[in-house]
């Protein structure tokens, strides 16, 4: 065949991703062995049954049709109060933009404000697509860790240390998909200093801000910071709706203007029934209380069950849908842990460093499995805590 252009064979890089132990217990519980998945982070349950039969009335309602490039009038209406509730920013349906799931908005926030031979400072740990999304775009990128130590909440002078002549954008994502780290209002104040200070993009994930343990600060509230603040927002967690694929952008009404054009070249439109059932789930909000509830039970479960588990620490974990555990005293690589926890309990779960270096020596434990599945996971980690210690002795 003709030779494929360097964008699309660019964006993912040959070699190792870090999720060999994911597909490797995947694979094993679809040949029928009895795995615990604690490796991904896909809800356990349906998504609630209102948002549902509102789909289905949608579909038999003759809404088969275009859909406005912006998204239905009534569905930016409700993701507007939706992002008014997340940023604490009143936001009027002009400033916000809908997209087929919170990574289409990632791709759009990063098409809207880097050009190829940019830059860009990815704050780690980080979620598995955004290095590539940059790579999309033909930006380069530097990634700046956050401390275990200090609970991977960002450092200002790390952040100001990658800082290049063509620099134009930061990515944050809080509370934080691996870690679960709700990032506090101090370092928040500092980055946004940064950003004001070196006239940057902020671009802020924000699809977990109704699983946090604790206050969740927008950057898009502090002051000089919503000219300049993309939010990426989805209903896949707070709604229960990660197959949907509905989520949107909020930012400044001249760049949401703009990216009305990106839209008519890449989704043209949104499908009209699942737009009209995800207002209704916006509108009602079905499910989120129910959910949010949900996994900080699951959470407060796990962390009693690991607690006072000799040479494991909890780092982060404070929201979103997953545990972070420091297993470095036990075994410093956490690949090799991984796989002998799979191969010896039966447990799968992600090695930290798949999210970048600064989760090196830690697992992710996912929330999405119930209350009881959890419990038992946890004890047979501290069993296999237990042996591993005296084998390595």
């Amino acid at each position: 065949m003709p030779k494929p252009s360097s964008r699309i064979t660019g964006i993912v890089p040959s070699g190792k991703d870090g999720w060999e132990v994911h597909f490797a217990a995947w694979a094993r519980k679809e040949a029928g062995e009895d795995i615990i998945m604690l490796s991904v982070g896909d809800h356990d349950f349906d998504t609630p049954s209102e948002t549902i039969e509102a789909c289905v009335a949608a579909v038999r309602g003759s809404n088969h049709h275009y859909t406005p490039l912006p998204g239905l009038p009534r569905l930016r209406k409700a993701m507007a109060a939706a992002s008014s509730a997340c940023t604490g920013v009143e936001t009027t349906p002009e400033e916000v933009i809908a997209t087929p799931g919170g990574q289409a908005a990632l791709y759009a926030a990063v098409q809207a404000v880097l050009d190829p031979g940019d830059h860009a400072i990815v704050v780690a740990p980080y979620y598995a697509t955004y290095p590539n999304t940059f790579s999309a775009a033909g930006a380069s990128f530097t990634v700046v860790e956050t401390p275990a130590e200090d609970g991977f909440q960002p450092r200002a002078d790390m952040i100001r240390a990658a800082i290049k002549p063509n620099t134009r954008a930061i990515l944050i994502n809080t509370p934080n998909n691996p870690t679960g780290a709700v990032y506090s209002r101090e370092p928040l104040e500092q980055l946004a200093e940064i950003c004001r200070e070196h006239d940057l993009w902020l671009l802020s994930d924000e699809v977990y801000w109704t699983l946090g343990g604790g206050e969740h600060v927008s950057p898009r509230s502090l002051p000089g910071m919503a000219e300049r603040t993309l939010v990426i927002n989805s209903m896949s967690k707070s709604h229960g709706m990660t197959g949907w694929r509905m989520g949107w952008l909020t930012g400044p009404e001249k760049m949401i203007t703009l990216l009305i054009n990106l839209n008519l070249v890449t989704t043209y439109g949104l499908p009209a029934f699942i737009s009209i059932a995800c207002t209704e789930a916006l509108e009602q909000h079905y499910g989120v209380k129910d959910i949010a509830e949900r996994y900080a039970a699951r959470r407060t479960v796990l962390l009693d069950a690991v607690r006072g588990m000799n040479d494991v620490t909890v780092r982060g974990s404070e929201g979103g849908m997953y545990v972070m555990l420091d297993i470095s005293d036990v075994e410093p690589d956490d690949e090799k842990f991984a796989f002998a926890f799979l191969d010896k309990e039966k447990v799968g779960v992600m090695p930290g460093s798949s999210f970048g270096e600064a989760a090196a020596g830690h697992i992710r434990v996912s929330l999405c499995q119930p209350e009881p599945v959890l419990r038992e996971a946890a004890a047979r980690l501290r069993r296999f805590v237990s042996s591993y210690r005296r084998e390595a002795a």
